[in-house]
């Protein structure tokens, strides 16, 4: 596939592990992305009425899971770096499997938002595998491995809702989150047998040097797994960007489906539409990822990254405008490919600021960083849709998005620092 790293007769463990969880999270990924685009038409399922009410438990029910990731990132991060990486991501799959099968008996949009809550708690699997790989791959590639690994997050996202918005078309809602928890369990088992850990720096010893263990408290042990992360201004300038940007992306998504079916024809399968749709992006992404990734192992990821983030502004501004659904195809894939280029750059700076047998503490903040984001960015664009209207939310993102580009230029370190 001319996608994943070449082969040679003796590939590097980081090589092997990255063609098993580029697999594993192509087909994870595709489950959950099979039942994200339906999100806010199963809540009319399960008996809200009204357009606003529909609008603002769509935005609950997508923030829901972020809040509650956003607390629980760094703790899994600790502990992938005493424990071992593989064992999060097998966590984090064989969750995933059994709380979104659960979903697809739900008689209450309560019980929905209950089970978002859990999946944060329990799930997180890119964040999972982003820290195996990021602490395995060569700095010289991290941006190839990276933005490999996206892709295949990216690839299985631009599948996943076209697949699952016919599967709901035709087989129902309730569908999809089963076909959903089947591709998870089968993730799950193909980071069992075929992923190798490789040795790492060794945290434990980093933590007692420090008076992470002993007589020491919970709390400041959680601090002292912190440190690195909080006493580091390039990797909170990072952070920054990466908190605005996300933000960014997640303010127009959860009214989406609503939006595509109110400029749509009667008549029209929406949840088939809204899926193709969310597969431009994904799709956009992905080629993004892998291949601005790779750009900016040569000429430096802040550069990347700001030229992405105002891209990202360009494109999601005519979004607000359109008058037909099928031009929001060609723009969604367009801020995709810019949205690939800002995740590849985000993730390789990280690593390279990342201190030895830390990768997983620093992702583990990420992934805080971005739940909290997918928290406030739902809910503020499910209100604004509810206020002023379902256009307003692209218009929000593209400001954002643009102060994300500034942000980015004013506070990142220089490129020397970034990339090798």
């Amino acid at each position: 596939m001319p996608w994943m790293p070449a082969r040679t007769d003796n590939p590097p463990s980081w090589q092997r592990n990255l063609r098993a969880l580029w697999f594993a999270e192509l087909v994870a990924i595709i489950g959950f992305a099979f039942v994200m685009p339906i999100l806010p038409l199963y809540v009319r399922e399960l008996g809200v009425e009204g357009e606003r009410e529909v609008r603002i438990w769509s935005g609950v029910i997508f923030s829901a899971q972020a809040v509650t990731m956003a607390i629980f990132g760094p703790i899994w991060g600790a502990l992938s770096d005493r424990y071992g990486r593989k064992l999060m991501v097998e966590r984090a799959m064989f969750a995933g499997s059994v709380i979104m099968t659960l979903m697809g008996v739900v008689q209450t949009p309560q019980q929905l938002v209950l089970l978002r809550a859990l999946q944060g708690c329990l799930t997180g699997t890119v964040t999972a595998a982003t820290a195996l790989v990021a602490s395995s791959a060569p700095t010289s590639q991290l941006g190839y491995a990276l933005g490999t690994l996206q892709m295949a997050v990216y690839v299985g996202a631009s599948a996943g809702p076209l697949v699952g918005g016919v599967v709901a078309d035709t087989l129902g809602y309730r569908a999809a989150f089963f076909i959903t928890g089947a591709l998870l369990l089968s993730a799950a088992v193909a980071v069992l047998v075929f992923v190798k850990e490789p040795p790492q720096a060794d945290a434990s010893q980093a933590d007692s040097a420090t008076g992470a263990r002993g007589t020491t408290t919970l709390y400041q042990r959680m601090l002292n797994h912190l440190a690195p992360v909080l006493s580091s201004a390039p990797l909170l300038a990072v952070l920054a960007v990466r908190l605005v940007v996300r933000l960014a992306s997640r303010v127009p998504r959860p009214t989406m489906p609503l939006f595509v079916e109110a400029i749509s024809p009667p008549h029209t399968r929406v949840a088939t539409l809204t899926g193709l749709i969310s597969g431009a992006n994904a799709l956009g992404a992905a080629v993004g990822g892998r291949q601005l990734g790779q750009l900016g192992d040569r000429v430096g990821h802040r550069a990347v990254l700001v030229v992405c983030a105002l891209g990202s502004a360009v494109f999601y501004a005519p979004q607000s405008v359109v008058q037909r659904s099928v031009w929001l195809i060609p723009l969604q894939a367009a801020a995709g490919l810019a949205m690939g280029g800002v995740l590849a750059s985000v993730s390789a700076s990280l690593a390279s600021l990342s201190p030895a047998g830390r990768e997983g503490i620093v992702y583990g903040v990420d992934a805080s960083v971005v739940s909290i984001a997918n928290a406030i960015g739902p809910l503020t664009g499910s209100f604004l849709a509810a206020s002023l209207g379902l256009r307003v939310p692209f218009l929000a993102a593209a400001v954002v998005f643009g102060l994300g580009g500034v942000l980015a230029m004013r506070l990142l370190p220089k490129p020397q620092h970034l990339s090798s």
